[in-house]
């Protein structure tokens, strides 16, 4: 693989081998990719399937800590 890129490589390659545990989950029928943390709160990775605009709906931008609870 080759890189062209003006960062350095100790910057492009700081995260490689940290292993991320993120999950699918469907949240108000929109299929997204998120991080648990504590208290039944996940942090928005990315949105996979939804409706188009959810995609611009900045409550479910990237970053975005949610309130969920998965149904059991």
């Amino acid at each position: 693989m080759t890189l062209h890129t003006v960062m350095p490589l100790e910057a492009v390659w700081e995260k490689q081998g940290e292993e991320t545990t993120t999950t699918e989950v469907r949240f108000k029928g929109i299929l997204m990719e998120v991080k648990p943390l504590d208290h039944n709160q996940v942090q928005i990775v990315r949105l996979l399937d939804g409706p188009l605009d959810s995609y611009l709906n900045p409550s479910y931008s990237p970053g975005q800590i949610i309130r969920y609870v998965p149904a059991t």
